[in-house]
């Protein structure tokens, strides 16, 4: 996998440079295009980086365009918005209220239908009518966060899922039978027609998988898979993820 990795002291340093990425990126798509889109993910990670983005202590919050931004998910469980497991909840808590984002900025995945298919279904037209791409082509994300999970999966895509083989849809609704529950995902062609794609990681109980992910077989793990067609990748990681990196194997 060629990407850049760069690594911080800790997950404090970590966040502080994913947010001044944010900043510099938004502010560039803004100038261009007069809009930015970023994708979002779960986990405690980017919650940090949330916070920091809308603390009014901060220089982002004051010098992020708030109003030219349209939040998306890279993927959701399935559960109501208001459920204590709801990436929305977490990234509402953390910033979104926190900040002068307009309502009609924020896109989120119906994740209360019952149906799961039908949720994602309605997200990949949310996705159609906003950004209207020529027929056959894909959306273009600005910025999409991704973590990575224990299993290498990043996203909601999981080891041996059948979604990992999805070239039509957007955005899909897998069975991960050991959470024995459905989750929402944006599919991996969608992921890698993002502009830039930044992986944030940190912790020890990391550095394990991270190691398996950059440096050891190919293609053995979903996270692999994130190889953006005509955009740019990067690992931000903490020196504790980042441990292992260096051992030999």
């Amino acid at each position: 996998m060629q990407s850049a990795v760069e690594i911080f002291r800790n997950a404090a340093e970590l966040a502080q440079q994913a947010a001044q990425l944010i900043l510099t990126q938004s502010q560039l798509a803004v100038a261009r295009n007069n809009l930015f889109t970023i994708a979002l993910s779960g986990g405690s990670t980017p919650k940090r980086l949330y916070e920091l983005l809308a603390d009014p202590t901060q220089q982002f919050r004051s010098q992020l365009p708030w109003d030219r931004i349209h939040f998306f998910w890279t993927d959701e469980r399935h559960v109501p918005p208001d459920h204590p497991d709801s990436n929305y909840r977490m990234v509402r808590e953390a910033m979104l209220v926190r900040a002068p984002v307009p309502p009609t900025n924020v896109h989120r995945m119906l994740s209360e239908k019952p149906n799961a298919s039908e949720a994602a279904n309605d997200y990949e037209s949310q996705l159609r009518d906003f950004f209207h791409p020529p027929a056959g082509e894909l959306p273009r994300i600005d910025f999409a966060l991704l973590g990575l999970g224990p299993e290498g999966h990043t996203a909601s895509l999981f080891p041996d899922s059948e979604v990992l083989q999805e070239t039509q849809r957007w955005v899909a609704a897998p069975w991960i039978a050991k959470l024995n529950s459905y989750r929402l995902t944006m599919t991996l062609p969608v992921l890698n027609n993002a502009s830039t794609v930044v992986f944030l990681v940190s912790g020890s109980e990391k550095a394990e998988i991270l190691r398996e992910v950059l440096k050891g077989e190919p293609d053995r793990f979903p996270a692999q898979r994130i190889n953006p067609t005509n955009g740019a990748l990067s690992w931000l990681v903490d020196e504790n993820a980042a441990s292992k990196l260096q051992e030999p194997f």
